[in-house]
């Protein structure tokens, strides 16, 4: 199965995630978001492995607030298991929001992500992918999607939530989901 290419204006994919107690849930509820007015931020992480993913989680959680005040509910997500889970807050991983584990290969590719084999035994013992966001609004769709082929290519958090607080203020935070 080769990688899809997801865009904006598609609904977001059925995916299925684990939480940290082991429940299985999905990882945007697409079937509930048309009766709650929140919208999804949902951020893939590399794994505990990746400072910079760390590093990027902990500012993001610096921002709660603001997305909050968006209607943004954030969600991060990896290939990891609880054990490397609990491995990256042993390195000082602490963010309030939900972190959700075992993003399968197969749904890696449903989202269009780049995935990388790990380099040796000592940085992961599977396939990962490379960061990506998706905001998804109350519908399911995907309204503004980015995604990378390395660990440093991320937008600046500040100037990613400055823009989004404009956009919703001027009611255009769907623009660019067509493409031609």
């Amino acid at each position: 199965m080769q990688n899809q290419i997801l865009k904006a204006g598609q609904t977001f994919p059925d995916i299925k995630v684990k939480t940290e107690d082991g429940r299985e849930q999905a990882l945007v509820d697409v079937h509930n978001k048309a009766t709650t007015a929140k919208w999804t931020l949902v951020t893939v992480y590399r794994g505990q492995h990746c400072p910079i993913c760390l590093k990027y989680l902990n500012e993001l959680n610096l921002f709660t607030g603001r997305f909050n005040a968006l209607d943004i509910e954030l969600v991060a997500v990896s290939a990891d298991d609880k054990q490397q889970l609990a491995q990256f807050k042993d390195k000082g991983l602490d963010v309030s929001f939900p972190v959700v584990l075992e993003l399968q290969v197969e749904d890696m590719k449903k989202l269009g992500l780049y995935i990388s084999e790990p380099t040796s035994n000592t940085e992961t013992d599977h396939l990962f992918a490379e960061p990506a966001l998706f905001l998804v609004n109350p519908k399911g769709k995907i309204t503004m999607v980015e995604i990378a082929n390395a660990p440093f290519i991320r937008p600046d958090i500040d100037r990613f939530v400055s823009g989004l607080e404009y956009a919703m203020e001027h009611n255009y935070p769907t623009r660019g989901t067509h493409s031609y």
